[in-house]
């Protein structure tokens, strides 16, 4: 690790380790060891949850000790038994920082579709899609194919999409209260093609790039083969934390952020507006593009949640935002249908790179999309959004029913249960795996191998296989706190 890229101070660190301890304890007097062991323990917990940045500065040992009413000895000691473990490092003249251990197993890979033949015999858990929603998808289907003998004359290549679509999106994102022009939309091959696209133009290798912590575990991965220099910043129940983000965006200089404050992948969060309004503001100062995704935006669980406006909408000069939208929730991912909205002049720059790549989307499954939008779009939010709330309730009855010690913050809508389950997540989704449920682990949402005791639930199943899933889960759950191993043939050990 070359340099620290964030800082967390005394007196913040401090907090955060207060908020550690049970009701009671610090009252109590309460210790599990020595008092610089505690301390260690604690920025140690503080890092495996994700919820302090790996390669975060630490405070200075006098300054720590003030904050925290101990001893500079106490911190020193602190100090010396992280990084006895391998959870930070120092350097003479540069401070003490966040690290994970060496050989630690950091799972970086997004997680991939369930292969069909398994489709029977496990219970997938891993991705956050609905089925497509019926009748609405085949009739769109029917009309299209109807539609296509119309363009069958011309070569097919439209890079920035076809006129109608990107008229039909625009008209979308006007009506949600952000007023756009069709020449504002590219159309994409699914919110990551849209990513994809902003990566090349936004980011060279060695860039930084600003994060939530957790975040979606593909575009982390999308990231770290464009060779971006992840710099996390903490997103909890209350949404982001704008101190955090004040720091990173000043000291780091990302290029970038990603961020995702509609139903967050995985927490669920939905970010205030005056949150976004101070991250747009932050942003423009500092003279980074913020990448919004949308991709969760409608996926509210029924229709009585009120919706903040796009985080476009609270960017005055119109440059500072990008925003990534998708087909994928609200209709199917099968469409492979996205979209990015940002200043015209951007649009026509990708559209021209595009050349390069893959020359446009389908034409079909465009004309499918416009349908869709332009038709039945009122009948399938009412359709979705009654299918969250219903899978939303009876995943979370199901997990309080059989994992009462799990905790978990219900979402007002999205496809993601952010759990912290007490035990190795890593584990736990190997012990799922044996047991036919299939889950994904904490740390495929962290940069670094963060968030180790938590897995992401999504809402895509309903009361029936809810109660099944989490049977399953209190099973693997059983095992991965047992360090029992289980081994398949031709895998290996699924839990060491």
């Amino acid at each position: 690790m070359s340099k620290w890229t964030s800082a967390v101070g005394a007196v913040q660190l401090a907090r955060m380790l207060a908020a550690q301890q049970p009701a009671g304890a610090a009252a109590a007097g309460a210790r599990r060891g020595p008092a610089y062991r505690d301390l260690a323990d604690g920025v140690r917990l503080l890092v495996t949850e994700g919820r302090l940045a790996v390669a975060a500065r630490l405070p200075a040992e006098r300054g720590l000790a003030a904050a925290l009413g101990v001893s500079r000895t106490t911190v020193t000691a602190a100090y010396e038994e992280l990084r006895a473990r391998g959870f930070a490092v120092s350097r003479r003249g540069a401070g003490t920082w966040t690290a994970l251990p060496p050989g630690r197993a950091v799972p970086t890979a997004g997680l991939q579709p369930l292969p069909p033949e398994q489709a029977g015999a496990v219970i997938d858990l891993g991705s956050a899609a609905l089925p497509a929603p019926e009748p609405w998808l085949s009739s769109a289907a029917a009309s299209a194919a109807a539609d296509i003998g119309r363009y069958t004359t011309a070569h097919g290549h439209y890079p920035a999409g076809l006129p109608l679509l990107r008229e039909a999106v625009a008209e979308r994102f006007t009506a949600r209260g952000l007023p756009t022009s069709p020449d504002q939309v590219l159309v994409t091959t699914g919110a990551m093609g849209a990513l994809n696209l902003l990566l090349g133009h936004l980011a060279a290798r060695g860039d930084r790039g600003a994060v939530e912590a957790p975040s979606y575990a593909n575009a982390l991965q999308r990231m770290r083969r464009a060779g971006v220099r992840q710099v996390p910043v903490g997103t909890g129940p209350e949404g982001w934390d704008m101190g955090q983000w004040r720091r990173v965006l000043r000291d780091a200089a990302p290029r970038f952020a990603y961020v995702v404050p509609d139903f967050h992948n995985p927490t669920g969060v939905l970010v205030p507006e005056e949150q976004r309004r101070d991250l747009v503001s932050l942003a423009r100062n500092c003279g980074t593009v913020l990448v919004v995704d949308e991709t969760m935006a409608e996926m509210a669980a029924g229709d009585g949640v009120v919706l903040p406006r796009p985080t476009a909408a609270l960017d005055p000069g119109g440059s500072t935002v990008v925003t990534v939208g998708s087909a994928g929730k609200v209709f199917w991912g099968g469409l492979r249908i996205g979209w990015l909205r940002g200043p015209a002049e951007l649009v026509r720059r990708l559209a021209a790179e595009r050349a390069h790549h893959d020359l446009g989307t389908p034409v079909l499954e465009q004309l499918l999309t416009h349908r869709l939008l332009t038709e039945h779009l009122p009948q399938v939010l009412a359709f979705q959004r009654a299918r969250v709330l219903a899978n939303r309730d009876a995943v979370t009855a199901a997990l309080r029913r059989e994992l009462p010690h799990w905790s978990f913050t219900v979402p007002d809508g999205g496809l993601t249960l952010w759990v912290r389950t007490g035990v190795s997540g890593a584990r736990l989704a190997a012990a799922g795996e044996h047991l036919g449920v299939r889950i994904a682990s904490g740390p495929r949402f962290g940069v670094d191998g963060a968030f180790e005791p938590y897995i992401r639930v999504p809402l895509t199943v309903g009361a029936g296989l809810a109660d099944e899933a989490a049977a399953r889960l209190a099973a693997a759950d059983a095992a991965a706190a047992s360090g029992r191993a289980f081994v398949q043939e031709g895998t290996g050990t699924f839990v060491a």
